[in-house]
């Protein structure tokens, strides 16, 4: 190899070396500002009958997400879908309803029975508060329930939408006040039997606009996450939480 030839090696070799450094700062810069923008930090806030909820908080944006667990679950339970709402530009909180966790208050010992939506409206008021211009719900089972008692007690425009996964209001229906998505199960059952007849008589009560999606299979509430089904039940509720 002449002279010449060895002189456009060696440059090829450094201009290819200066670009594959370029390119892999930039894939450990994006990766980075990824991890940022969904870290998760824990904080609480007051309930208004004196309890405390703790909660998780992921990604940064005035445009907010609420998630509700469902009694066999905690706030740990929505890490995977909390992170992928932050990555889609929300804020996410989830939080630990109390008698889990650190949270506690007013029938903390039986949180079946307890005022659970005071702890997600405490959640939709601690977001409001410090920035959020929409707040959506997103609950299942017993914590769907909670939110959609929530969105029944809010004031006028405090929750913009809601996401009820094997679950219905225990108040009344038609008093929802903001847009709502029903998802279940065509045989998901308790051992009071059969959901879907609930879910579909409170469906038809809430006030439009308003979606009922029936899955396949049998699988409630967050368990869903965990089938085949789990990423179309994500798909809906990104495009239900994004629409205009």
């Amino acid at each position: 190899m002449n002279a010449v030839s060895q002189d456009l090696a060696h440059n090829w070799r450094e201009q290819w070396y200066s670009y594959a450094v370029r390119a892999l700062i930039a894939v450990l810069l994006a990766f980075f500002l990824v991890q940022v923008a969904t870290a998760q930090n824990t904080i609480s806030f007051p309930t208004e009958d004196g309890g405390v909820v703790f909660a998780d908080i992921y990604g940064t944006s005035d445009k907010a997400i609420v998630l509700a667990h469902g009694g066999r679950f905690n706030k740990e339970s929505w890490t995977r879908q909390a992170e992928r709402l932050a990555a889609a530009g929300f804020q996410v909180l989830a939080l630990d309803f109390r008698g889990y966790g650190k949270s506690r208050g007013p029938g903390d010992s039986d949180p079946m029975d307890a005022p659970l939506h005071l702890d997600v409206l405490a959640a939709v008021r601690y977001l409001r508060k410090n920035g959020a211009k929409s707040v959506s719900l997103v609950g299942g089972s017993m914590g769907g329930g909670a939110a959609a008692d929530a969105c029944i007690s809010s004031q006028p425009s405090e929750v913009d939408r809601i996401v009820l996964l094997g679950a219905h209001p225990n108040g009344p229906a038609e008093k929802l006040k903001c847009p709502s998505l029903f998802i279940v199960a065509r045989d998901d059952a308790s051992g009071d039997g059969p959901r879907l007849p609930k879910i579909r008589a409170d469906y038809e009560k809430a006030p439009e606009p308003k979606q009922l999606i029936i899955l396949d299979g049998s699988a409630h509430a967050q368990y869903l996450f965990q089938t085949d089904q789990g990423e179309r039940v994500m798909h809906e509720i990104l495009r239900f939480l994004s629409a205009k």
